[in-house]
């Protein structure tokens, strides 16, 4: 039991330490749509990513395709702060990418930016094949804000110990700070039915369904590599 206690204090405090150490970087999750007809949506987002990727101060950019719905992406972005992020909107390609994408877009971006709450170390790597991206819209009526914090606490711990879970992040949005953005990564779908059927996730979704302002808006991917 105290060796549990143990284990338990050290990963608090570790996850607690990577998260203060990102305090100023930010965090992006970009939905964007393309027009049913178009085919070059995928190629349009890979040259965007790849020159995103290469601009000082950008710590992962990944382009998500929506298993769901084929014309659906999303777009995961991380700086080093928010003069980095700024350079990188203004910035050629970035300028040049928005003016040639508008023909085949079938709605506006909707760009969220946010902060890291309970997140891990920031690497660039290419996902795995099989891998499934989940990224989930959590809105919770503003007097519940701190118990969601505490939710999505409890669930990173519990989700860690879950097989084939590769990350985890909590980014909460600048406003309304009531909005959350949870980004997963499994090694694969069985994984990740195995964790929705898992008891502690029962529990979380449970109670954090009281707590919502909106539906739960949780969305499949793999990502463009």
């Amino acid at each position: 039991m105290v060796l549990r206690t143990v284990l338990f204090t050290i990963i608090f405090i570790t996850l607690g330490e990577l998260s203060h150490a990102q305090d100023n970087a930010i965090y992006v999750a970009t939905y964007v749509d393309v027009l049913p007809s178009e085919g070059g949506g995928a190629t349009m987002l890979q040259r965007y990513r790849d020159a995103s990727r290469n601009e000082d101060g950008n710590l992962r950019f990944d382009v998500l395709h929506e298993i769901a719905r084929s014309d659906h992406f999303a777009i995961l972005e991380v700086w080093r702060d928010k003069a980095t992020f700024e350079l990188h909107n203004s910035a050629v390609s970035s300028l040049h990418f928005r003016e040639s994408f508008n023909s085949i877009r079938s709605a506006p971006y909707d760009e969220r930016i946010n902060k890291g709450i309970y997140v891990g170390p920031l690497t660039k790597t290419e996902s795995q094949v099989g891998a499934i991206f989940v990224i989930t819209h959590v809105d919770v009526m503003p007097e519940h804000q701190s118990d969601c914090l505490e939710l999505l606490k409890v669930m990173q711990v519990d989700i860690a110990r879950d097989y084939g879970n590769v990350t985890y992040e909590a980014l909460q949005q600048a406003d309304p700070a009531n909005h959350f953005t949870v980004v997963e990564e499994w090694k694969n779908k069985k994984a990740f039915d195995a964790h929705a059927m898992a008891a502690h996730t029962r529990s979380f979704r449970e109670r954090l369904s009281v707590m919502l302002g909106a539906p739960y808006d949780e969305r499949l991917y793999t990502a463009l590599n």
